[in-house]
């Protein structure tokens, strides 16, 4: 089968960080989906592993955490789902990505596509979608009072992917006050057709932005970028007792500073119900089942921004380089493969 891969981590300028390649065709086990991939999207774990992880001396290490296809295999314990199936998934960091012909993943933490979307719109949702959900929900359980705060959120660095779908998924399912940020007429105006109330600017400080609007200080920050750039700025701005999570990698994060206010900190990793099977693990087909709900109900809709073509190394590394820049609006996506 036809793959995207590497053997060894390069910049993304390296025509070998990213090549096309030939792979044996896997074949299902226990619980396992064989999926044929219409469609991946890009995010920004896809760049970190690349850059940093390395696959054994001689092997390939193919990337890709984010797909829409069609069933075509079923392991012998699979129960939920069919050959002929379409679904949507985001996948492990443990096993081989998704940027293949195709695809095993296990069928508990895998949604039916939305029937409203094509492939390239379907795969541009699971990853930022799960994490946004499991941040928002199970994490900050933002529908929680902050008391004596009227409920908003702030959502830093608004016009990514994980942010996108948050904005949307907080306006859909909760009455909360949604402040996001932005530094650009595109991406503040994305933001705003998204469904935030007020757009703030990050390139400047935020606190001074965030106490001067009508909100009052919010209960709750969902950092999804720059955290240590704006750590300070949060401690200023949070409520008290309010309740602040992150999803980015900063390089040191002082933490003390919150304990004057009793903030709660919170760590979201899409990949923690996979990688060690919890309990839960299945709470991630059910919520890509909810959320291609609410979009064939038309409540949110996809964050394609650009959809860059067939799924081959040249157009990987064009994906790569735009996530690198940071100055992504919504999801980059590629559909299909060469005929």
């Amino acid at each position: 089968m036809r793959a995207v891969g590497y053997q060894k981590p390069l910049p993304i300028e390296n025509p070998a960080s990213l090549q096309d390649i030939d792979l044996p065709k896997p074949v299902p086990s226990g619980r396992d989906l064989l999926v044929e991939i219409k469609a991946v999207s890009v995010n920004p774990v896809d760049t970190k592993v690349r850059r940093s992880a390395s696959p054994e001396a001689g092997q390939w290490r193919v990337p890709g955490w984010d797909a829409a296809g069609i069933v075509v295999g079923v392991g012998p314990d699979v129960t939920d789902f069919s050959i002929g199936d379409q679904v949507f998934y985001a996948g492990t960091l443990d096993r081989p990505g998704t940027d293949a012909e195709f695809h095993l993943v296990d069928e508990r933490i895998v949604g039916r596509k939305p029937h409203s979307l094509n492939w390239a719109e379907a795969a541009a949702l699971p990853l930022t979608a799960i994490t946004a959900c499991e941040m928002l929900f199970d994490r900050l359980d933002i529908r929680r009072l902050v008391l004596g705060m009227k409920p908003s959120v702030l959502i830093i660095g608004g016009a990514g992917g994980v942010s996108s779908m948050a904005i949307q998924l907080v306006r859909a399912l909760t009455d909360v006050t949604v402040i996001a940020t932005a530094s650009r007429p595109a991406t503040h105006d994305w933001v705003k057709s998204l469904g935030a109330h007020y757009v703030v600017d990050h390139s400047k400080p935020l606190a001074p932005q965030v106490v001067a609007l009508p909100t009052g200080a919010p209960g709750f920050v969902f950092s999804t970028t720059q955290t240590d750039q704006h750590l300070a700025d949060i401690i200023k701005l949070i409520a008290p007792q309010g309740h602040f999570g992150l999803i980015d990698d900063p390089t040191e994060l002082d933490v003390l500073p919150l304990k004057k206010k009793s903030l709660s900190l919170h760590w979201e990793l899409m990949f923690t119900r996979p990688l060690f099977e919890t309990a839960d693990i299945s709470a991630q087909g059910k919520l890509l089942n909810e959320v291609s709900r609410l979009v064939d109900e038309g409540r949110i809709r996809t964050t394609l921004g650009k959809n860059l073509g067939p799924i081959t190394a040249a157009n990987l590394r064009e994906a790569h380089m735009m996530i690198e820049s940071g100055q992504t609006k919504g999801k980059i996506v590629l559909e299909g493969f060469p005929a």
